[in-house]
């Protein structure tokens, strides 16, 4: 499949997404996913830089005719932010786990995200709670940093924050 037949899937609740041209469909997150996303969108807009912004799945960031990915949040330039699309890729891409969209989400996303040149990854695992960050240096996502429940995790990029997993999952 390619971006253009993505584009005509329906609008019926599902995460329409495609990986090297396979389309990965995904249904509408569990009310646990939902508060962590709602509860980092705020922290994030909060420490915001001024010529960034925060945005919410979905959002359709085109990386290229055959790979088209929606994460669960993102942080990218204004500039890059227009219509209805994103134009460009973000600065920080975040992915909450769910039980269908781990493997997904550790594995294919993380590399579909790391091959295009996104900045950082991180990703929230509800379940332990923790939060483990990647950061792409020379072209490959390293792991900078990880915190579980009440442990502080403090990433420089794309700005400083300041973070615990478990006030997430509250």
């Amino acid at each position: 499949m390619t971006a253009a037949d993505l584009e005509l899937m329906p609008d019926d609740g599902h995460r329409y997404e495609l990986i090297d041209g396979t389309l990965i469909v995904t249904p509408s997150p569990a009310v646990p996913h939902q508060r962590i996303v709602g509860n980092l969108h705020v922290l994030l807009r909060a420490g915001v830089a001024e010529h960034l912004e925060v945005m919410l799945a979905p959002l359709d960031i085109t990386v290229s005719d055959i790979t088209v990915l929606q994460p669960d949040l993102l942080v990218a330039g204004r500039e890059t932010l227009t219509g209805r699309k994103m134009v460009g890729l973000p600065v920080l891409a975040v992915e909450v786990l769910s039980p269908s969209t781990r493997l997904i989400d550790l594995n294919l996303k993380k590399a579909a995200f790391e091959r295009a040149g996104v900045e950082s990854y991180w990703v929230v695992d509800p379940d332990r709670p923790s939060i483990t960050v990647w950061q792409l240096t020379d072209g490959v996502y390293a792991e900078v940093a990880t915190a579980a429940g009440d442990e502080t995790l403090a990433p420089d990029a794309p700005f400083p924050l300041t973070l615990t997993p478990s006030d997430l999952v509250r």
